[in-house]
């Protein structure tokens, strides 16, 4: 075992080693060197010439080319096998054609608001319609946040409407 701070790779090997033909053909074969417990050194990698720009995944290039001129044939086949009542094939058929549904238009016609007497209505409308099932308690939350939205936009404009009548009334500039 080498020392602390000696190098363990292709440079260690004993000459007489090296000329036995296990030298290796491509130069970015040579290993990278390593410390005493067998690790990479700091600013080594182990594979220096790394992955070469643009290679791809030779079993992916076979798989393409496999497909390539079948892929009508295979996607009749399986339309065939879901109209035919596999359960699997139909579901994988609906996942990747139409997705999952993320919202629903909702037929609930919310009062249009106007101004804070509006607020309380639209409160109780939603309520209703989600005591009802009308809509779903989700969709009930989230138009009630659209109304206490609106509601906080009105209690900001009334104290902006207020500061300014102070500011004019007392003379005060902006």
């Amino acid at each position: 075992m080498p020392a602390d701070g000696q190098q363990i790779g292709a440079e260690t090997v004993p000459e007489e080693a090296a000329s036995e033909g296990c030298e290796p053909v491509n130069s970015l074969q040579i290993q990278a060197l390593r410390n005493a417990d067998g690790q990479f050194l700091k600013g080594q990698s182990g594979n220096p010439a790394g992955k070469p720009a643009g290679a791809r995944n030779r079993a992916t290039i076979v798989a393409e080319q496999l497909f390539d001129n079948a892929s009508g044939e295979v996607s009749k086949e399986a339309l065939a096998q879901a109209l035919n009542g596999n359960a699997a094939v139909l579901r994988l058929i609906v996942t990747r054609l139409i997705g999952p549904r993320r919202h629903r238009a909702s037929s609930f016609a919310m009062p249009p608001l106007q101004g804070a007497a509006d607020v309380a209505p639209a409160i109780a409308a939603i309520a209703a319609a989600a005591a009802e099932g009308a809509i779903s308690t989700a969709e009930a939350s989230e138009m009630s946040q659209v109304v206490e939205r609106y509601s906080r936009a009105l209690a900001v404009d009334e104290i902006e409407t207020r500061l300014q009548r102070l500011e004019s009334a007392f003379g005060i500039a902006q």
